[in-house]
């Protein structure tokens, strides 16, 4: 019996220090800023299985300020 609670509690204290993985979704927009107005548009979905933390630190990543032949933009990533 002492054996069985035993391995009851290890298991249970063996889930709760372990971080939960699964699956976080992480949308980008892309808003290009001209003299006199800004236009927003969507510019991907990514889905990071991970802990939190982890998914929150990998969609910053996708953060930028750049240009193309739309112009300027900046590109904003979260986390849904």
């Amino acid at each position: 019996m002492k054996k069985l609670m035993l391995a009851i509690v290890v298991v249970g204290l063996g889930s709760t220090i372990t971080s939960c993985k699964k699956d976080y979704e992480c949308k980008c927009t892309k808003t290009y800023t001209g003299s006199t107005s800004s236009t927003t548009v969507s510019d991907g979905v990514y889905t990071y299985k991970d802990t939190q933390k982890r998914a929150i630190e990998r969609c910053d990543k996708n953060d930028a300020t750049s240009s193309d032949i739309g112009g300027e933009f900046t590109r904003n990533c979260d986390l849904e």
